[in-house]
């Protein structure tokens, strides 16, 4: 697998992440089975991702619980991406929690589930609009001085409250949903991104599963999977969503791949920088994914994919 690096000093990872939302969170949780869970994320680690992305609202920390309990033994191999700001409510739903008290405990919480003594790269993950950014960024700049933090990320932001944070502390990535179906922010973002050499973690790249190509009606998710909650996969809009996919699906066998893989080419392609964390709970859809970064995308794959229609239903959060 390609590599690249977090931030302008940081460690070598692969151009491939691993999501672990989905492995306890919001997919069909009361369907998991967390043995076959931590198997595979040893089983990533085996074949070579090294960044392994979770976070403290996951599961109400069971997540992090979970990826702790996968990398024992194998600390030095991860390079391991968990963040705060977030709070889940009873149920389900997320709310900012960006206060630095907050955050102070988030990161010691997460230290004590993922059963580590420091964690590689913390993320902010939601500007809180009743917390000043800087103020957010400052209470995790100081976990950084303190020896809790190697390194931290920022959420979807402009480039203004980038660099506003990065005034006070700089930032090794940025975390975002980015995919074929979710451009917004690429034309400011990434070229900010580009300059200060900072990461671009692409959170949901395949479309949360739509551009793999296997959705194509609601009933195709369990009952308690989070996703018939959304827009997208209401029932008229996963027609129109899995009907836009066959044009991914045409490009993808011209290089006798996956639309899966198809979809995380185009996004490698984007630049160096980006790193998507795309997330299964399937071994055999995990060695595809990872099989993504051998694809190369010729100027009429661009082409194809650039003119892919916008997905009917408003983006997720």
């Amino acid at each position: 697998m390609r590599t690249t690096t977090l931030g302008r000093d940081g460690p070598v990872v692969g151009r491939l992440g691993l999501g672990a939302m989905g492995l306890s969170y919001r997919y069909a949780p009361a369907l998991r089975d967390r043995s076959k869970a931590v198997s595979l994320v040893q089983e990533a680690v085996d074949l070579g991702v090294n960044l392994v992305e979770t976070a403290g609202a996951y599961a109400a920390g069971d997540n992090e619980r979970l990826i702790g309990e996968a990398i024992r033994g194998r600390r030095d191999e991860v390079v391991l991406c968990t963040g705060g700001g977030l709070l889940g409510d009873a149920d389900g739903a997320l709310r900012p929690a960006g206060g630095p008290q907050a955050l102070r405990a988030s990161v010691d919480e997460s230290l004590r589930r993922l059963h580590v003594d420091h964690i590689d790269l913390y993320l902010l993950r939601r500007v809180d609009p009743g917390v000043p950014l800087e103020e957010s960024w400052g209470a995790l700049a100081e976990q950084v001085w303190a020896g809790k933090i190697r390194m931290l990320g920022l959420p979807v932001v402009t480039v203004q409250e980038a660099r506003d944070a990065e005034a006070v502390h700089e930032a090794a990535a940025m975390a975002a949903e980015v995919s074929l179906f979710t451009r917004c922010g690429l034309d400011d973002v990434v070229p900010y991104a580009v300059e200060r050499r900072i990461a671009l973690l692409a959170g949901a790249p395949l479309g949360r599963g739509l551009l793999a190509g296997a959705l194509s009606r609601s009933d195709d998710l369990a009952p308690d999977d989070w996703r018939r909650t959304q827009p997208r996969f209401a029932p008229r809009a996963i027609r129109h969503n899995f009907a836009l996919t066959q044009a991914v699906a045409q490009v993808a066998a011209r290089h006798e791949a996956t639309s899966a893989q198809v979809a995380l080419a185009w996004l490698l392609r984007l630049g160096d920088h980006v790193v998507p964390l795309p997330g299964t709970s399937a071994p055999y859809h995990l060695a595809e994914n990872l099989d993504g970064d051998r694809i190369r995308l010729t100027e009429q794959d661009l082409t194809d994919l650039e003119f892919l229609p916008y997905p009917a239903g408003a983006p997720e959060v």
